[in-house]
């Protein structure tokens, strides 16, 4: 019975990682139509954080971490959360949420990339092919008439890449620093110091500030859903599976979530799926393929996240 009961929720967390990251990307770009962007990240992962440390005091978890660990949690959440996420949700005023999905799934090639370039870490033949095909499936994707003619879409593009290499810094400073050992701890200090970061960027871009009895009905959903699936279940099932599963079989959400988030930007947000974004997508994701098929990619447990 154990056995069974475990095996079902290896199975829910995996349709965790897979459907609700998938689905951020859509509900990020409902609550930008309304909510501005640092502001929408800030509330989502300052709140997400606060839930994060009232859930832990439930479970008996001490919050208590050293001035180094908490000085790393800061640079981490900036890397990830204010720059990286912040610059993302900022992009889908922009572009399509699908188009996003796509562009983001390279990132295990800006990771290889900073590895080499960095570390000196060298690259295998399969990752090489994958980034090849890697850079192959950016050029296609940006390549699109209706990216180049789009306003501030070519603009939103590079601002993905720009939030692409701070993630990938981001995944190479947390598999060397010091961090809370507990992932519920560290992940909680992580959202709050980078969701109160995000409020300070909000405030200095002088965005506008809408309140939340403003919002659409779908908007609230979109946030709320955001701040407890994308932001504390989902982060939760993807640590779960690393200590059931190995890496390889948890890194599948790579080709899982942009997918997901292009069937849900195509049925509801009439996001448009062109031949060529197609070409894109199966171009980029056997890139990743190739990538993660290579052994120098295999980064600490702890550096394996995703923040979208």
């Amino acid at each position: 019975m154990a056995t069974r009961s475990n095996n079902l929720m290896v199975i829910l967390a995996f349709l965790a990682i897979y459907i609700i990251w998938g689905s951020t990307y859509m509900l990020n770009k409902i609550a930008v139509a309304e909510i501005a962007p640092f502001l929408l990240a800030g509330i989502r992962f300052t709140i997400a954080g606060l839930l994060i440390f009232v859930l832990a005091k439930l479970m008996g978890h001490s919050l208590k971490i050293t001035k180094k660990q908490l000085v790393n949690t800061i640079i981490a959440g900036f890397l990830f959360l204010t720059f990286g996420n912040g610059l993302a949700v900022w992009a889908l005023q922009y572009v399509d949420s699908s188009f996003v999905a796509l562009e983001i799934s390279a990132q295990p090639l800006i990771v290889l990339l900073m590895m080499w370039a960095l570390q000196g870490k060298k690259i295998s033949s399969m990752s090489l092919i994958g980034i090849a095909l890697g850079i192959a499936g950016i050029f296609i994707l940006a390549s699109q008439n209706e990216l180049v003619t789009s306003e501030g879409a070519l603009i939103g593009f590079f601002v993905v890449l720009l939030a692409m290499l701070s993630w990938a810094y981001g995944s190479l400073f947390v598999g060397k620093a010091d961090l809370p050992q507990n992932y519920f701890i560290n992940t909680g200090y992580q959202m709050l110091v980078g969701g109160l970061m995000l409020f300070i960027a909000s405030f200095a871009l002088q965005e506008p500030i809408s309140a939340p009895e403003n919002w659409s009905g779908k908007v609230v959903f979109s946030v709320v859903a955001l701040i407890i699936f994308g932001s504390i279940i989902a982060f939760t099932s993807f640590n779960f599976l690393l200590t059931k599963v190995s890496p390889e079989k948890v890194a599948t959400n790579t080709y899982i979530n942009p997918i997901v988030a292009i069937i849900l930007g195509w049925y509801f947000l009439d996001e448009k799926i062109t031949g060529t974004t197609i070409i894109a997508a199966i171009v980029l994701l056997t890139g990743v393929f190739f990538i993660n098929s290579g052994k120098t990619l295999k980064l600490p447990k702890k550096s394996r996240r995703r923040w979208v």
